[in-house]
């Protein structure tokens, strides 16, 4: 018999069926602001679509499936002969097939397609930031394949392909694939210049046969990988087919997959090499300089990655809060309660910003505008530093809204708080980052000097803003004995640019609220700290998802 003591009462209807394109009005002005007029409505028809998609029921189920049951490594078949493949639940190949399908590795053959799928990635993050590691890196292996002509003739059309193929196979007989990456190793980390993967020239031209480790080995059910080996002449780049032009299966060894904090839907593996077959991408001794452009745009993913957990965990705080009573009334019209949630609107909209201002700027630079390219240089890691790190702490805010709710698994906060610290680890944890920073004012003036025109354009809007310049010319004007204050400088500069795009883009009070807090000092250091006298009714508002 069933009984009822109670009837449920005050609680927030799930934040399901809607569009999560439309009903960020950040993501949406900004693909906006930075698209043409010609691709511009085909771009936002294109987004509301997946938008919906991604705001559905299904797909949300969906995430939730895949992960719930991560990976699982099979080494063996039943005969005993070596197999080496990652079994996944259906929900994770339904969703990496929608995200092929919506374009998350093809930016690279339409006008403005950097910005378009930097706003698909976002919103893709919050369905399951999981599938994002194969979609990133597949997307992210094309300039780097561009070193090599007839690479990048071959493998192009396949990486950009809007066709989710998974089954084993060469890849010429593929219609579309994925890419993975292998750089570090158990003994150096993120200083690759330690690798000790030997790469030995076979007879074939650019071929060569690879011995080794890879410690970590992102999505090892690709088709293919670009990894760093040390040939005769130095660390090079290569790379390694899953399947080989005769049908038979490469070397390629699956040790274990790591048990992750998060990510969980995501298989990374540690993959050893003995005598696996590669081609090499660039010139011998060259590796470094070969990738880069990988892990700049893997760096680029990782900012948008971010921005788009931040946004899903500040549209579920504003949600449940703008539903659930206490104490006489809403928890959105709580003085203290709003000032958290503006906070953290703010925060968010800082990072979807500055994200999508520098996909543009990679529409722009693949345009041959050098000034735009300088600007990625500096601006990049600088934004991969602050963006990432503030990820976690708005999470774990974000939940906190909740309540005890937010703390239970079924409403999805614990998944992201999980996945929160990723993104700020992965390509080139913090350290790395602050030090690029340096690499980049010390060696390339001219990314100095784009920066100092992109905040200058908002000169003279914000008196807080223009004392923040001031004061980061002071500490850029000294860079001796710098690596000690690495991290100080990397921060000041995302927050000056963020500060400076909010001031030109932003309703006046979204820029006034991250101005008082993050420039003129006057908020504290947790969240909710916000000068009570700003508008902050409007900032969240303009941040609660519309269902």
């Amino acid at each position: 018999m069933a009984g009822s003591t109670h009837t449920v009462t005050n609680q927030a209807p799930p934040l399901t069926g809607y569009d999560a394109f439309t009903s960020d009005r950040v993501l949406t002005e900004a693909v906006g602001r930075h698209l043409a007029d010609r691709p511009r409505e085909e771009a936002l028809a294109e987004l509301s679509g997946l938008g919906r998609g991604c705001g559905s029921f299904q797909m949300q189920e969906w995430g939730v499936q895949a992960g719930d049951h991560p990976p699982v490594l099979r080494t063996h078949d039943r005969y005993g002969h070596r197999v080496d493949e990652v079994d996944f639940h259906p929900a994770w190949h339904r969703l990496l097939g929608k995200g092929v399908s919506a374009g998350l590795t093809d930016a690279w053959s339409r006008p403005g397609g950097q910005v378009r799928r930097a706003a698909a990635f976002l919103m893709w993050t919050q369905v399951e930031a999981g599938t994002c590691c194969p979609l990133s890196m597949t997307h992210a292996a094309v300039p780097a394949l561009r070193a090599d002509p007839e690479l990048a003739a071959e493998w192009e059309p396949r990486l950009t392909s809007r066709v989710y193929d998974r089954e084993l196979r060469p890849a010429r007989l593929k219609a579309g694939v994925l890419f993975g990456m292998g750089m570090t190793e158990k003994q150096g980390g993120s200083d690759v210049r330690a690798n000790t993967t030997s790469a030995r020239p076979l007879a074939e031209e650019g071929a060569y046969e690879l011995t080794g480790h890879k410690w970590f080995c992102s999505a090892p059910m690709s088709d293919g990988f670009l990894v760093l080996a040390r040939a005769p002449q130095g660390l090079t780049c290569f790379l390694v087919p899953r399947v080989l032009a005769d049908g038979t299966r490469n070397v390629f060894l699956i040790q274990r997959l790591k048990d992750k904090l998060g990510n969980r839907s995501n298989a990374s593996a540690e993959v050893e090499f003995a005598g696996t077959w590669a081609r090499r991408v660039g010139a011998e001794g060259r590796g470094v300089p070969t990738i880069i452009d990988m892990v700049a745009a893997t760096r680029l993913d990782c900012v948008l990655g971010s921005a788009g957990l931040m946004r899903q965990a500040v549209a579920q705080a504003v949600h449940h809060c703008a539903y659930r009573e206490a104490f006489g009334g809403k928890l959105v019209d709580k003085p203290l309660m709003r000032n958290v949630l503006a906070d953290l609107a703010i925060e968010s909209e800082a990072a979807t910003t500055l994200g999508l201002r520098l996909a543009a700027a990679c529409d722009a630079a693949a345009d041959g505008d050098e000034g735009e390219r300088a600007l990625l240089r500096l601006a990049v890691p600088a934004a991969k530093y602050w963006v990432t790190k503030r990820c976690a702490p708005v999470a774990v805010e974000a939940a906190e809204c909740l309540g005890g709710n937010g703390y239970v698994e079924e409403s999805g906060l614990p998944r992201l708080v999980r996945e929160s610290p990723l993104n700020s680890i992965w390509e080139g944890a913090g350290n790395v980052q602050a030090l690029d920073v340096l690499r980049a004012l010390g060696r390339e003036p001219a990314a100095l000097d784009a920066y100092l025109t992109e905040v200058g354009a908002a000169r003279g809007a914000d008196h807080r803003l223009d004392g923040a310049i001031r004061d980061l010319l002071t500490d850029l004007a000294d860079l001796a004995a710098a690596e000690g204050r690495a991290r100080l400088l990397a921060e000041r500069l995302a927050l000056v640019l963020q500060g400076a795009l909010l001031v030109r883009y932003a309703p006046p009070e979204v820029a006034d609220a991250f101005c008082a807090a993050r420039l003129g000092g006057d908020g504290g250091a947790a969240f909710g700290t916000l000068p009570p006298t700003l508008d902050l009714a409007a900032v969240v508002e303009r941040a609660r998802p519309a269902v």
